[in-house]
């Protein structure tokens, strides 16, 4: 049997792409060391999520180990050499905050425990497509000096402008620009797998992610806006809006729309491609319209207050150009739009909580 190697298995979009590829008939291998938990306390652990995984699909296997350990990931891709189909990587230190507090890790995690695995697939498994779940910090701030236009809840890119219709496409410089050093490190990783593709001719893309949200996602304060942030109206517990007055813009894709995608490009793989992939004009909010549909989900007021101190490099406006990605695959398509995703987390998580209780 085929099999699938997910990174980052017991989180987020990891989570997803197992249940997806397995349903689709293929032997997946999970590698997760639950290191969200070191970056964001008991409120990021993915235990819960690992243990849904192995008690539900049959077809998986757990392995605990950290990606950046060459040796145990020599020994697991050796043992399955000739039989990995795929790599879905989505492990990472997924933080803008984080990053600074500790770079040497944040870099290691994100560049280097990239670098590892895609030796192991050229060594081992040189057949298989390489699937890098890339961000869109790998712009830093460059999006910010877009001709922007402020409305009553948001801001706006002008709609005279390429990207203000669509939004913003692979064209976009990933030079001369502030990035963080989450965004760097990213960055560093998304060049690796695509001169492992060019260089190599290994069939890898990286998908450039909006804001990737869903069900299974482990909100903390520190990543995970949405998943977050309902948690906080379900619980009264306060929240931070930081700087652009709250009217700064994301996109946002649920995962199972993502994980899709992924298995498009495993379908039909190519080499060395990059996709900017997020909600796109289809599911994107400032941070005020996500707090007003928080509220009527709760149905009652969310406890939030303002700071004018931004993060440093963030995105003021950013929505993402798909049509890339949808000419190469025009059978892909959107499952859920704003709402759909917003009142799946808020189920998830109220379930979830009551069921710690």
């Amino acid at each position: 049997m085929d099999i699938a190697i997910v990174t980052g298995s017991a989180g987020l979009i990891g989570s997803e792409a197992v249940r997806f590829f397995a349903d689709k008939g293929l032997s997946v291998i999970g590698i997760d060391n639950n290191l969200r938990q070191t970056f964001f306390g008991e409120d990021g652990s993915t235990l819960w999520n690992r243990r849904q995984l192995e008690t539900t699909v049959r077809a998986y296997t757990h392995v605990d180990a950290d990606i950046r350990d060459a040796d145990a990931m020599e020994a697991l891709f050796k043992r399955h050499a000739g039989s990995i189909a795929t790599v879905i990587h989505t492990a990472a230190q997924p933080s803008h905050d984080w990053a600074a507090s500790d770079p040497f890790t944040d870099f290691t995690v994100n560049a280097n425990g990239t670098l590892v695995l895609l030796e192991m697939v050229r060594r081992h498994a040189p057949q298989a497509s390489f699937i890098f779940t890339s961000t869109n910090k790998v712009y830093g701030d460059t999006p910010n000096h877009l001709p922007l236009v402020e409305k009553d809840t948001r801001w706006e890119c002008d709609p005279s402008h390429g990207y203000g219709t669509h939004g913003i496409d692979e064209t976009m410089s990933i030079d001369g620009a502030m990035h963080s050093l989450f965004g760097v490190s990213k960055a560093s990783a998304d060049l690796m797998v695509q001169e492992y593709g060019r260089y190599f001719g290994i069939r890898t893309a990286c998908f450039r992610g909006g804001c990737l949200t869903g069900p299974a996602h482990s909100g903390a304060q520190l990543h995970g806006f949405l998943s977050y942030l309902v948690r906080c109206g379900i619980t009264g517990r306060p929240y931070t809006v930081l700087g652009y007055k709250g009217k700064q813009v994301r996109d946002n894709i649920h995962s199972y729309d993502l994980v899709n995608a992924l298995w498009h490009f495993f379908e039909t793989p190519r080499v060395a491609e990059v996709y900017n992939i997020g909600g796109s004009r289809h599911s994107e909010c400032s941070m005020l319209e996500a707090i007003a549909i928080c509220e009527e989900l709760t149905g009652k007021p969310m406890n939030w207050s303002y700071s004018d101190q931004n993060r440093a490099g963030d995105h003021i406006w950013y929505v993402s150009d798909v049509r890339k990605f949808q000419s190469h695959y025009p059978d892909w398509h959107y499952r859920y739009d704003l709402r759909g995703l917003l009142g799946e987390i808020h189920d998830a998580l109220a379930e979830r909580m009551a069921g710690s209780r």
